[in-house]
C-alpha cells in the first residue's frame, strides 16, 4: 500500500514537470540541464522532467513603462524637469532572456539618457513646440540598442515640461506682452481699414456724383442738340415749304402782298403808341411805295 503511494506521488510529480500550458500573448523560455533549448509557444507542451525547466517566463503583450522624472537642461542652459512614459513589447524570448540581465532597467536608463541628448540639442521655446520630433527621437535611440536585448520600442510620450518657477513667470510676462501686443496691432489695423473704407467710400461717392453730373451735362447738351435739330429741321422744312410755294404762279405777289401787310400794321401800332419817339425808316419813298403795291394787290384781290 505505501509502495503504490509513493509510486503515485512520483507519477503525479512526472507529470506535472512535464505537461506545461502557457497562456495566449505568453513565451516561456527552457533550459535543458542549464543550456537554452527552446521556447515554448501557446498552449500544451510537454518537457522531460528534472532535465527540462522553464528559466524565464515572457508577456508579449504591449507593456506601458513608466519613466521617472529627471532634470534636463536645454542648449540655452536652462532647466526642465521632464517625465514621460515608454510603449515597449518582447518580439524575442530567447534574447529577452539573455540578451540583457535586467532588459526593462536598460531601456528605462536608455530613455532618459537618450532624452536629456535630445533635450540638450533644443533651446527652450523648441522643447515645447517640438515634443513629436522629441519623441521620435528617442523612440528611434532606443530602439537601436534594443534589438539586441529581444524588445521592440513602440512609442514614446512626454507627459509633463515643468521649467523652474523664475522662467515660467517670465514666459508667462512674455506671453502677456504678445497678447499686448497683437491687441495694440489689431486695433491699429483696425483703425486703419476703417480710414481706408471711409476714403474709398468717399472716393466712390465722389466718382459717383461727378459721373451723374457728367451724365446730366450730356443728357442736356443732347436734350438741346435735338432741340436744335429739330428746330433747325422744322425751319428747313417751313423754307422748303415757302420756297416752293413762291414757285409756283402768284407766289411772288403773294409774297409781296404779305410783307406789305406786315409793314402797314407795323406802323399802324408805331402810330398807335402813346410814346413821343417815333423811328421812320430814312427812306420814305420805298415805304411808300411797298405800301401803294400792297394796297393794289389787295384791290386786284376783291375785284376778283
Amino acid at each position: 500500500m505505501e509502495i503504490a503511494i509513493v509510486i503515485f506521488v512520483i507519477a503525479v510529480i512526472f507529470i506535472t514537470r512535464s505537461i506545461k500550458v502557457v497562456p495566449q500573448q505568453h513565451a516561456w523560455v527552457i533550459e535543458r540541464l542549464g543550456k537554452y533549448h527552446g521556447t515554448l509557444t501557446p498552449g500544451l507542451n510537454f518537457l522531460v522532467p528534472f532535465v527540462d525547466r522553464v528559466a524565464y517566463k515572457h508577456v508579449l503583450k504591449e507593456i506601458p513603462l513608466d519613466i521617472a522624472s529627471q532634470v534636463c537642461i536645454t542648449r540655452d542652459n536652462t532647466q526642465l524637469q521632464v517625465d514621460g512614459i515608454l510603449y515597449f513589447q518582447v518580439t524575442d524570448a530567447m534574447r529577452a532572456s539573455y540578451g540583457s540581465s535586467n532588459y526593462i532597467l536598460a531601456i528605462s536608463q536608455l530613455a532618459q539618457t537618450s532624452l536629456r541628448s535630445v533635450i540638450g540639442k533644443l533651446e527652450l521655446d523648441k522643447t515645447f513646440e517640438e515634443r513629436d520630433i522629441i519623441n521620435a527621437q528617442v523612440v528611434q535611440a532606443i530602439d537601436e540598442a534594443a534589438l539586441n536585448w529581444g524588445v521592440k520600442v513602440l512609442r514614446y510620450e512626454i507627459k509633463d515640461l515643468t521649467p523652474p518657477k523664475e522662467i515660467l513667470h517670465a514666459m508667462q510676462q512674455q506671453i502677456t506682452a504678445e497678447r499686448e501686443k497683437r491687441a495694440l496691432i489689431a486695433a491699429s489695423e483696425g483703425r486703419r481699414q476703417e480710414q481706408i473704407n471711409i476714403a474709398t467710400g468717399e472716393r466712390e461717392a465722389f466718382i459717383a456724383r461727378s459721373e451723374g453730373e457728367k451724365q446730366a451735362a450730356i443728357n442736356n447738351a443732347q436734350g438741346e442738340a435735338g432741340a436744335i435739330t429739330a428746330v433747325a429741321e422744322a425751319t428747313a422744312r417751313a423754307i422748303e415749304v415757302v420756297a416752293n410755294a413762291i414757285r409756283q404762279p402768284g407766289g411772288e405777289q403773294a409774297v409781296q402782298l404779305k410783307v406789305a401787310e406786315r409793314a402797314v400794321d407795323a406802323y399802324s401800332k408805331v402810330a398807335a403808341e402813346s410814346s413821343t419817339t417815333l423811328i421812320v425808316p430814312s427812306n420814305m419813298t420805298e415805304v411808300s411805295a411797298l405800301i401803294t403795291s400792297a394796297m393794289k394787290m389787295i384791290q386786284m384781290q376783291k375785284a376778283q
